[in-house]
């Protein structure tokens, strides 16, 4: 597996991307699974899978510069959290590429997707008619998925399962374009907040990546 992107964001953030290029029987070798870990993991079955929890785990531990056992573990909305260590997290995965973002201060939620015509077909499902319409139709499968890629960074860093990304995140309008940073709202009955998304091409990919607000003291 390599490293091929690292980013430093607000000082207080740093997220990375690594091409899955190893075996499952590599990646395994460079952790320390217990056996309800070892047990999932052999539950997830397909080969993917299997390569996509492990990469997300090789490169948490490669950002975390450590050697010693991480305990990640998920609540009970599906959110993964560290149990030994003072770091928030969020984790992504598509295909050939696994994406970490880890910050000691702020709540953060990362996505990666490679970029696919279907996501026309499926834009009604996550998109208000106001957002459409600001979708440029030149390039409108990229703009889509920047869409989408932002509103699962928000609904990552929120973590609370039960949000609609139609009708719980909004997104003010923005332009095409390969990078950028957009506007979104969070609403619902628990969140309410204004945060700013950055987006950023990949290759094939679009990469979507947001922080909440510093905390004055991270447990």
């Amino acid at each position: 597996m390599a490293l091929v992107y690292q980013k430093e964001i607000q000082d207080s953030a740093t997220l990375a991307i690594w091409k899955i290029e190893e075996s499952a029987e590599v990646l395994v070798a460079k952790l320390q699974l217990d056996e309800q870990e070892q047990a999932y993991f052999e539950s997830l079955g397909q080969h993917m899978r299997q390569l996509h929890w492990l990469a997300t785990r090789v490169l948490l531990r490669t950002l975390l510069q450590t050697e010693h056992y991480i305990d990640c573990k998920a609540d009970a909305h599906g959110k993964p959290y560290l149990v030994n260590f003072p770091h928030r997290i969020s984790l992504s995965h598509s295909y050939d590429y696994a994406a970490v973002m880890i910050s000691e201060t702020r709540a953060v939620g990362i996505d990666i997707e490679l970029i696919k015509p279907k996501i026309e077909a499926l834009a009604p499902k996550f998109l208000t008619d106001t957002e459409r319409s600001f979708i440029n139709p030149e390039h409108a499968i990229a703009h889509l998925y920047s869409c989408w890629a932002a509103k699962e960074a928000v609904y990552k860093l929120q973590g609370k399962s039960g949000i609609s990304f139609k009708e719980h995140i909004h997104l003010q309008p923005f332009a095409y374009a390969e990078n950028g940073t957009l506007r979104a709202l969070l609403q619902s009955k628990e969140d309410t907040a204004t945060l700013d998304v950055a987006f950023e091409r990949f290759g094939s990919y679009v990469l979507a990546y947001v922080c909440g607000e510093e905390e004055a003291h991270a447990e």
